[in-house]
C-alpha cells in the first residue's frame, strides 16, 4: 500500500468534524493535521482492502458493498 504525500483531507475538514460532535472546543492545527493524517491512512487501509474484495470478485470496480466489507 503505497502512502501519498500529498493528503486529500483538509485539516480545516477535520476541525468541522471535531466541533460537530463537541461545538465549545477550540483545536490546535497540529491536532486538525493529525486527525487529517489518521483519517487519510485509514482510508487507504480501507481502499485496499475493497480493491482485494473486488478483485477476488472478478471485478475491476470497487462497489459500495466492498467499502462496506473492508470495513468490518
Amino acid at each position: 500500500m503505497g502512502r501519498t504525500t500529498y493528503n486529500p483531507i483538509p485539516p480545516m475538514a477535520c476541525e468541522k468534524i471535531i466541533k460537530s460532535v463537541v461545538n465549545d472546543i477550540r483545536v490546535s492545527n497540529k491536532a486538525n493535521k493529525k486527525l487529517s493524517d489518521i483519517l487519510l491512512a485509514r482510508a487507504e487501509e480501507i481502499a485496499q482492502k475493497a480493491a482485494d474484495i473486488a478483485k477476488h470478485s472478478g471485478r475491476k470496480t470497487i462497489k459500495e458493498g466492498d467499502i462496506e466489507l473492508a470495513i468490518k
